[in-house]
């Protein structure tokens, strides 16, 4: 490693330290501030957390002769302002009637659902029972690839292949299920 990149290494983890140190003395001031503008105290952690983010990304052009928690704040102030618009944009197309049509579209295509269920369903009973396991281990019960992998006794890189091919197997039998061919 070259004096230049082991400096830059030093200079980085330096940065990232102060950083810390600041950004974790006025996080609760950060929060407090966010939360009196957010009503949801899950929504304020994510603000405070996205924040965060974009004052790293934008620590280099703090001034440390002024103090930390205002020019956070006024990241966070935008963060909340953006959040706020994101949440009035989708709140407009709600009531612009959005769900009611999104409701009223599933249901007209309710019908071609539960026949795609159905032959989904079917293909999937087709399935050995080796290959429906891993299905069912890593869609319905929804457990991480590492433990599909593991109760299949495949490693992880063999475990994705073969929902890969399982999926493709599927979609086939599918289609050929819609066309009537047995």
């Amino acid at each position: 490693m070259s004096a230049d990149s082991e400096r830059s290494s030093e200079d980085r983890a330096a940065a990232q330290e102060r950083f810390l140190s600041l950004f974790l003395r006025s996080e609760r001031e950060v929060f407090r501030y966010v939360a009196a503008l957010v009503p949801n105290v899950a929504d304020a952690e994510d603000i405070v957390q996205q924040t965060a983010l974009s004052l790293w990304e934008k620590f280099d052009a703090y001034d440390s002769s002024q103090p930390f928690t205002p020019w956070a704040c006024r990241f966070a102030l935008n963060k909340t302002k953006q959040w706020i618009e994101r949440r009035q944009r989708w709140q407009a197309l709600l009531e612009g009637g959005l769900a009611e049509e999104l409701a009223q579209r599933r249901e007209e295509l309710r019908p071609e659902i539960e026949i795609r269920l159905k032959h989904l369903e079917s293909c999937l009973n087709k399935l050995p029972e080796e290959r429906r396991s891993i299905v069912q281990g890593y869609y319905y019960r929804r457990e991480g690839i590492e433990k599909v992998a593991e109760h299949s006794g495949r490693t992880v890189a063999a475990t994705y292949k073969t929902l890969q091919r399982i999926r493709e197997a599927l979609h086939l039998c599918m289609e050929n299920a819609a066309k009537g061919v047995a």
